[in-house]
């Protein structure tokens, strides 16, 4: 029930954010959705298959066990549920963050990041664009954080439900007036704040890494304002994947395990 409720809100957002971006788009795209999207979704539904087939359940069942088991921070300190809802979305939501920082940073998990990287346009596909690898430790990852907080569970499902549709939403190539981005930036991370992270340029590349709201970077001093070029020209993906040709689905699956290209 878990996995269709998620499924289910995913879905929907992913539906109003295309139709928002071909109606009122934020940038015109050079390569049409017909060569981007299957390659994309290919991903995402390849993803699905195989989490479902795993471990894809494993980030609420951790949550569950905790606590039966009394583990974790919070059942530990015996909070009242409301603290621990919010306590576990804001934990969550900075280890996913940090999560975010490590795999730019550490060589072994940047193979497989690239993978996210490599689109060289930005909208709502873009947001399921990631090797399959890297899902599954995520998701390890993401479990044991859970575990160790002693996260309440139904924070854990909406977390998850939030964690889907922030990033399809500031993955998305739809025109918000700039005057009102602004103001959102201050609590979710908007599409314009989050390109700036998918820019060629590395130092813009290593900014912004927050998924949903914007205080991480800010406190953490790894945010960025503003590109070197405006947001409508700024280039998108890896300077060292150009062609379209090397990202087709199976290029992609096959990328993490071959020589490491200069950033």
């Amino acid at each position: 029930m878990e996995t269709i409720i998620r499924l289910t809100v995913a879905l929907g957002i992913f539906c109003i954010m295309i139709c928002w971006e071909y109606f009122s788009p934020r940038r015109d795209q050079r390569l049409t959705r017909r060569k981007r999207w299957p390659v994309n979704l290919g991903l995402a539904a390849f993803n699905i298959i195989i989490m479902r087939l795993t471990i894809g359940s494993i980030a609420y069942l951790s949550a569950v066990a905790a606590a039966g088991n009394s583990s974790g921070l919070l059942n530990w300190l015996v909070v009242p549920e409301w603290l621990a809802i919010i306590v576990t979305l804001l934990s969550l939501d900075f280890a996913i963050y940090c999560q975010h920082i490590i795999s730019h940073k550490w060589s072994l998990l940047w193979r497989l990041h690239q993978v996210h990287h490599t689109d060289l346009e930005f909208d709502a596909t873009t947001a399921v664009r990631f090797h399959p690898v890297e899902i599954m430790l995520s998701m390890i990852y993401k479990s044991a954080c859970i575990y160790l907080i002693g996260a309440n569970p139904s924070a854990v499902i909406a977390f998850e439900i939030i964690l889907n549709g922030a990033a399809t939403f500031n993955h998305s190539n739809i025109n918000i007036p700039p005057a009102l981005d602004k103001k959102l930036r201050w609590l979710l991370i908007t599409p314009d704040m989050h390109r700036i992270h998918h820019s060629t340029f590395r130092a813009e590349t290593d900014s912004n890494y927050g998924f949903s709201i914007s205080c991480w970077d800010r406190l953490c001093r790894t945010y960025t304002a503003e590109p070197r070029r405006f947001q409508t020209l700024m280039p998108i993906g890896l300077s060292s994947f150009r062609q379209q040709d090397e990202l087709g689905f199976m290029p992609l699956l096959l990328l993490p395990f071959k020589v490491l290209r200069r950033r």
